[in-house]
């Protein structure tokens, strides 16, 4: 875990170096002061030498102004290193998740996800500063102190080292107690992130249904939760405070009486009285610091297993060493193919699924909800790869190409549109960012995206909310498909992307598609059988497996699916889902 971590300092380890540095010579500059302020007073005040006292005056005016020099730049350097590790973390994790492949997000939910981009690397960067500045700085001036107070007197010192031994036990047994709710506390950011996420996207329907009131006290749950543990948590180190007081108050009065009693007799100047004061102050406090490190820290392990985790997670799908880098032609075959979701999975979601698609054909897929229609189109540009046999495309097994490659010619428009925040132009122009404005035009006439374009005030530019949420479904659908268009696919996929337009302009966009791109393989999932009934052929899906595979007529006089749900929709209703419920 910290080696997944470490690789991430990339080009900030020479200000990791330089920040612990200038912190070791700030303590040198501050242990050095109290020593010289005792020589000050003890023969300077004391004696009189004016001489003197301008003499390491000025020293301790030249250490002062160096101790300060090097905090400053500790404070920059710390910082710098700091927020360019949690730059690199957040980069590195992005970058990673853009190769998992569907499978690999499963494992996470996106709340986990964004929590771990944004809580955590927070809780990381905040650690790693006080790793380089705290961590370095409590530990120098702890001993350095120790070593000039007993350099000045050991007996004397004898205290703060008990003092110390004593804190430092109770101190390790409230910081085991609290680091375990620190521990607790950061994973439930995800429930937290998660109500909140789901609360904006869906906040149309929340207020439909008016469950404002039903997802606040989801929210405040989900806040509730990570209260009880942060009051877990902060009760324990509660006991900080008061227990460095007494500590710190207990040597001073210790230190007051013995050392008073040796000035008395001599064994002991009034100016190292004061000096070992001084390190009185610095020894206990240091530990103060130390321990605050140690709660951190103890509080970051979570949110770096919880990066680590995705960092570490590698994608199950590679490509070939030497990956075929043209797709020949929109032919698709699936031999003998069996897939399954988990790897482990008894009951497969496709089974024994044999095919051969030619090239230009427009297919039809039409089933009963759970019929696995996805799940087999989603095999096709490699989004999954197949648990037994062979899915080709242009005459190659998939995983012979290289996946860009595969997926540049194999176009899906997917089950759930998704529009990001821009304008229409910008969203049609991830089909292909060189397009011009006259082929985007081109690509929403076939996909009838264009009659409700040319109505907006600002046309291509109009601009679309975050996930298209100013545009209607159908509107966003026929978007989705022209964008899918503007990759001049030798496969275009549409997964039941037609459902929410009208049977005009669905029955339009089929015209376009066998007219204008006849070359393009065209599979088309649908739950209405006027969707496909004109397709070269139809597949029928039932409980993932290929119930029926031919013409509209051939379905019709051979397939009693498809004969009954057919007589259902043209009497006036029914899909599939109702015929399997019969």
């Amino acid at each position: 875990m910290i080696k997944t971590l470490a690789k991430q300092i990339k080009e900030f380890k020479a200000a990791s170096i330089a920040t612990p540095l200038f912190m070791i010579l700030e303590v040198l500059m501050e242990m050095i002061i109290p020593y010289l302020m005792a020589s000050i007073i003890d023969k300077g005040v004391n004696t009189g030498d004016i001489h003197h006292i301008y003499k390491v005056g000025g020293i301790m005016v030249v250490a002062a102004v160096i101790g300060l020099f090097a905090g400053m730049m500790g404070g920059r350097f710390g910082a710098k290193a700091s927020a360019g590790f949690a730059r690199n973390l957040r980069e590195a994790m992005f970058n990673n998740i853009q190769t998992f492949s569907f499978s690999n997000i499963d494992k996470f939910s996106t709340a986990g996800l964004v929590t771990r981009m944004t809580t955590d690397v927070t809780n990381i960067q905040n650690a790693y500063q006080m790793i380089l500045r705290m961590f370095t700085r409590a530990p120098a001036s702890m001993i350095c102190a120790m070593v000039m107070a007993f350099t000045i007197n050991a007996r004397l010192a004898c205290i703060y080292l008990v003092a110390v031994i004593i804190l430092g036990i109770l101190l390790f047994l409230i910081m085991s107690h609290a680091t375990k709710y620190f521990q607790q506390a950061f994973p439930k950011y995800d429930d937290l992130n998660e109500s909140v996420q789901e609360n904006v996207s869906a906040i149309r329907v929340v207020k439909a249904y008016v469950r404002e009131e039903q997802e606040t006290s989801k929210l405040r749950r989900a806040s509730e939760n990570i209260y009880n543990i942060f009051v877990k948590a902060e009760t324990n180190l509660v006991f900080n405070a008061p227990m460095m007081q007494t500590a710190v108050y207990t040597c001073i009065l210790l230190v007051s009486w013995f050392g008073a009693k040796m000035i008395a007799s001599d064994s002991l100047t009034t100016g190292e009285l004061m000096s070992l004061l001084t390190y009185c102050m610095n020894i206990l406090m240091s530990l103060m610091m130390l321990s605050m490190v140690f709660v951190m820290v103890a509080m970051s392990m979570a949110s770096a297993r919880r990066i680590s985790e995705v960092l570490n997670e590698t994608s199950d799908l590679k490509n070939p060493e030497h990956p075929a880098m043209k797709v020949e032609d929109g032919s698709i075959e699936f031999r003998h193919v069996d897939f399954a979701y988990k790897k482990d999975s008894d009951e497969p979601v496709l089974e024994d699924i044999d095919l051969k698609i030619r090239s230009g054909e427009t297919i039809g897929i039409i089933g009963g909800t759970g019929s696995a229609k996805t799940s087999l189109v989603n095999l096709i540009s490699r989004l999954y790869d197949v648990t037994k046999g062979e899915v080709l495309v242009g005459g190659r097994n998939v995983k012979d190409y290289d996946m860009e490659v595969l997926r540049d010619q194999v176009s899906v428009v997917l089950q759930n549109n998704v529009l990001f925040s821009g304008t229409i132009l910008d969203n049609l122009r991830w089909g292909d960012k060189e397009a011009t404005l006259e082929e985007c035009r081109h690509a929403c006439e076939l996909a009838c995206a264009d009659e409700f374009i040319d109505r907006f005030p600002k046309g291509y530019e109009t601009y679309i909310e975050q996930g298209g949420s100013n545009v209607s479904g159908g509107q966003k659908q026929r978007l989705c498909i022209a964008r899918a268009l503007l990759k001049k696919p030798k496969v275009l996929i549409l997964d039941d992307s037609t459902s929410a337009v009208d049977t005009a302009t669905d029955a339009k966009i089929r015209r376009a598609f066998r007219e204008e791109i006849p070359d393009t393989t065209k599979l088309i999932i649908a739950q209405r059988i006027s969707s496909v009934q004109d397709a070269d052929r139809i597949i029928v899906m039932e409980d993932g497996k290929v119930n029926g595979f031919g013409t509209h007529e051939e379905l019709l006089e051979q397939n009693d699916i498809y004969r009954e749900v057919y007589e259902s929709q043209t009497s006036g209703g029914g899909d599939f889902d109702e015929k399997e419920g019969e």
